[in-house]
Order: structure tokens, then C-alpha cells, then sequence
């Protein structure tokens, strides 16, 4: 297999509290590599999102060390780990995170018109993106008039617009009927496979295992799984 893209390696995230110390994750350790498909499964409250924040340079760790590619991205400067979350990583939320006003087209833009990418470039990637995923016909559309599987489709077009190495995605399928939730983890899946992108996505779903290419497994903050 080739190299690793993400590495880390004794994550600890510790939230202190007048009751006591909440240990949300407890010396995790894991490694992602380019075109594979992970699955990491847990309970509601065992730490998923935790995880996927520390791994992003979201959450910031007790203890341990997160690698994206060169960059040690828990001992980094605010402008390295803002470098790596806009061009290393893309983001899949359970919410969506669409922007209401914005049409699918424009969704998927923003990040582009934030890293400054040319006008033209910038419509044909967009256009290349809504595509592969299945919005060809829906470029105009606002998030109100897409189902919850079109929306999702945007917000992965949009994850991948700063094309990426990594993907991380926070239970995806949470707001999906079992039909639309099935028909995305296929499209994660082939993208992971057929575009070398390492993905990490997190459920609760017992269903999704049987596509995983590696299931890690998440109890009270402990992580289960190589």
C-alpha cells in the first residue's frame, strides 16, 4: 500500500469540568491511506466527531500527534493547520452545511472563490464536480428546493472542490432514508477507490460496514481497530 497520508498516534482529548475530567478520546492511534475506504463505528457519544475534529486540526488535542502529509498538524502554527484544512482535507457533515441563499453551483464555488482560484477554472471544475456526482441538472437549484440526498450530494461536490487528499465524514447518512443513505456511501465509496482519496466516515449504521475496506471500531472514547 502506499504511503500514508494522515498518522496519528496517541490522541487524547481530556474536557475539563467542575464534576470532573470527561476523557472524550483516550490515546487513539490510526493511519489513512490514499484510496481507502475506513469506516469508523461507534454509539451516539463514544467520541466519533471528537475524533474527526482532532484529525482535521478542529479540536485541539490533550495529548498526541496528528500528521497530514509533512505536516505535525497538532504542533502547527494557526496558518499551517488553516493551509492543511483548505487543501488537504475536505469535510462531509451530517447537516449538510449548505448555504441557503447560495444555489448547488455556488455552494460548491465558495471554497474556490475563498482560495482565490481563477474565474474560469473555477466554473469548469464546479461543473466537472456537480457532475460526478449526480447534480448536472440541479446547478441552479437552492439547498430548499434539493431532497436531503441532493443536498449531500452538494456538500460532498463542495468537500472535494479544494481537491483534496483526505476525507473526513461525520455520519453523512444521519439524515437520509436507508434508499438515499445506501446510494451515498456507493458514491463515497467509488470516489475513494477510483480517485486515491483516503476517507474516514464515521455512523452508527451497522449497514455501511460490509463497503468499508477497514472498520474501526469507537467505545467510550477508545479506539478499536487498524
Amino acid at each position: 500500500m502506499t504511503d500514508a497520508v494522515l498518522e496519528a498516534d496517541g490522541l487524547s482529548v481530556v474536557h475539563r469540568t467542575p464534576a470532573g475530567d470527561v476523557h472524550a478520546l483516550v490515546e487513539a492511534s490510526l493511519v489513512l491511506h490514499p484510496g481507502e475506504f475506513v469506516v469508523l463505528v461507534g454509539p451516539s457519544g463514544a467520541g466519533k466527531t471528537t475524533l474527526l475534529h482532532a484529525l482535521g486540526g478542529i479540536q485541539p488535542v490533550t495529548t498526541g500527534r496528528v500528521r497530514v502529509g509533512d505536516v505535525v498538524v497538532t504542533e502547527a502554527s494557526e496558518a499551517e493547520i488553516d493551509r492543511v484544512r483548505r487543501d488537504d482535507i475536505g469535510y462531509v457533515f451530517q447537516s449538510f452545511g449548505l448555504l441557503g441563499a447560495l444555489s448547488a453551483e455556488e455552494n460548491v464555488e465558495l471554497p474556490l472563490r475563498i482560495a482565490g482560484a481563477d474565474s474560469a477554472d473555477r466554473s469548469a471544475h464546479v461543473r466537472r464536480l456537480l457532475e460526478r456526482v449526480g447534480l448536472s441538472g440541479h446547478a441552479a437549484q437552492r439547498p430548499a428546493e434539493l431532497s436531503g440526498g441532493q443536498q449531500q450530494r452538494v456538500g460532498i461536490a463542495r468537500a472535494l472542490a479544494g481537491s483534496p487528499r483526505i476525507l473526513l465524514a461525520d455520519e453523512p447518512t444521519g439524515q437520509l432514508d436507508s434508499t438515499t443513505a445506501a446510494q451515498m456511501i456507493d458514491l463515497i465509496s467509488s470516489i475513494a477507490h477510483e480517485e486515491s482519496l483516503a476517507v474516514l466516515l464515521s455512523t452508527h449504521d451497522p449497514s455501511i460496514l460490509a463497503r468499508a475496506d477497514r472498520v474501526l471500531e469507537l467505545h467510550d472514547g477508545v479506539l478499536r481497530g487498524s
